[in-house]
């Protein structure tokens, strides 16, 4: 089972790498990691995707608050979180297949961002099973280069998971 793990950590070096061991140490494979800064340029956010079981995540969890840079932890049940993962996609693109790209483009929300005479470039921030969706859709016309970010998410509704709280 996929499980969205939220981990507020002190902006220092190497917290990542500590954390990211800790998860291979256990087994826990990471599907995504996503790191950012938060509103407070001393805390940073790092949004883990991985698969396991409920125990497995629970220890992971424990494993988590026992370092000594992290602020807090948090695995977000199913519908309690919004998540979004950004792709770019690079496409081969000749004349005669650009308004049909386009039409893709429009009807599933992404950007283009650059088009030259061969190739056209698009830009995709959505859920993780639409960006799936999107790449089967676009593969036909022939994808050059595509990468993705990690999954962020966030609480929905009114409750915050910041360091104050």
């Amino acid at each position: 089972m996929k499980h969205t793990i939220s981990v507020l950590v002190e902006n220092h070096s190497g917290v990542l790498s500590r954390i990211s061991g800790l998860f291979s140490r256990r087994g826990f494979n990471i599907e995504s990691l996503a790191v950012g800064p938060t509103h407070d340029p001393d805390v940073s956010r790092i949004t883990i995707v991985a698969d396991g079981d409920e125990h497995t995540v629970e220890q992971i969890e424990k494993q988590l608050n026992k370092l000594i840079e992290v602020i807090k932890v948090k695995t977000f049940e199913a519908n309690e979180y919004l998540a979004r993962e950004l792709m770019i996609v690079k496409v081969s693109a000749v004349a005669n297949r650009r308004s049909e790209i386009m039409t893709i483009a429009d009807i599933t929300g992404a950007k283009v961002m650059d088009i030259t005479l061969t190739t056209m470039t698009l830009e995709l921030c959505d859920t993780y099973a639409h960006l799936y969706r999107f790449e089967e859709v676009i593969a036909p016309y022939g994808i050059i280069e595509m990468v993705r970010t990690g999954t962020i998410a966030i609480e929905k509704g009114s409750d915050t998971f910041n360091a104050g709280k």
